[in-house]
């Protein structure tokens, strides 16, 4: 067996000795294993399935002694905390992206200079599926995520009443000038019914889905959008959002308990994901304040 095929199967560790530029320490965390929900296939979505993690970071000097003071190393627990955090910030398809995104978060610390990331999904089969990549400072995806928030929206809900009004314009006139996101719920007409609880609750974000392109029909300065990413790039240029939920509710970590056909309360979950300045509803009544997150200021007004 050659060397390269050895390497490639060996332990990122070993690849990080044979590729390295200059001599450099490394430090790494090995075999750390997480259940989480993963993948790109319809049978993985609510399944929680194992994923290992090995990884070798290699790590520039501090410059000064580091006199058995953990505050001058690039901590082993920072690693795990990249991983945890990077999970947990939504749900995710790809090994490669997930991948991607630990290296970036990881190479985000000052002492980090390369990254060698090994993910495997262990539970798919008689066998390991993994993706494996090496990244150096400079190289990092989306390193603009890890360090600036987004802007902080208004969320707008818009009742059936107001879509159907001649005042509808008039509405958004009075909310327009800032980062805007409007919300809606399904149109008053009988949806599909299904007996599966997962597929009637996607008949039903479809049915929203509909609803707002309804709206988008209405007055063009309305645009559907159904991803951060993209809800975040529409913010910043002064578009306004009308959101469609499928994707961002089915990619959630944690799902809200709001069912789609209570549209108001899957607005407050929606506009506590934001991190929403506040939440208005026009021509409906909020949610329950005891159903509202606390730090989230909603008003109600008339159609």
């Amino acid at each position: 067996m050659s060397d390269e095929i050895r390497q490639a199967f060996a332990h990122p560790s070993e690849r990080a000795e044979a590729t390295a530029q200059v001599p450099r320490d490394r430090i790494s965390l090995r075999d750390h294993v997480v259940d989480v929900e993963i993948g790109a296939f319809q049978q993985e979505r609510g399944v929680m399935q194992r994923v290992r993690f090995n990884v070798v970071v290699e790590v520039a000097t501090a410059g000064t002694a580091i006199d058995d003071d953990v505050d001058r190393i690039l901590s082993y627990d920072r690693l795990a905390e990249a991983i945890a955090i990077e999970l947990a910030a939504e749900r995710i398809n790809l090994l490669e992206t997930l991948a991607e995104r630990v290296a970036a978060r990881i190479l985000s610390e000052s002492l980090a200079a390369r990254v060698f990331l090994r993910i495997e999904k262990i539970d798919r089969g008689p066998y390991d599926l993994g993706v494996e990549i090496v990244r150096a400072r400079g190289e990092e995806a989306e390193p603009a995520r890890l360090h600036q928030a987004g802007p902080r929206p208004r969320v707008l809900f818009l009742s059936n009443e107001v879509l159907d009004s001649p005042g509808l314009g008039a509405v958004l006139d009075r909310h327009a000038g800032g980062p805007l996101i409007v919300v809606v719920g399904a149109a008053d007409v009988p949806a599909p019914q299904s007996p599966v609880a997962p597929v009637q609750r996607r008949i039903d974000l479809l049915a929203i889905e509909q609803n707002a392109w309804v709206l988008a029909g209405k007055d063009r300065r309305c645009v559907v959008v159904g991803t951060r990413t993209e809800l975040d790039w529409a913010m910043k240029n002064g578009q306004i959002c009308v959101w469609a939920p499928s994707k961002v509710v089915l990619d959630a970590v944690e799902s809200p308990s709001a069912s789609p056909r209570d549209a108001t309360a899957l607005a407050a979950w929606f506009a506590q994901l934001m991190a929403a300045s506040e939440l208005v509803t026009v021509g409906a009544k909020a949610p329950p304040a005891t159903d509202l997150p606390v730090d989230l200021p909603v008003r109600e007004e008339p159609a």
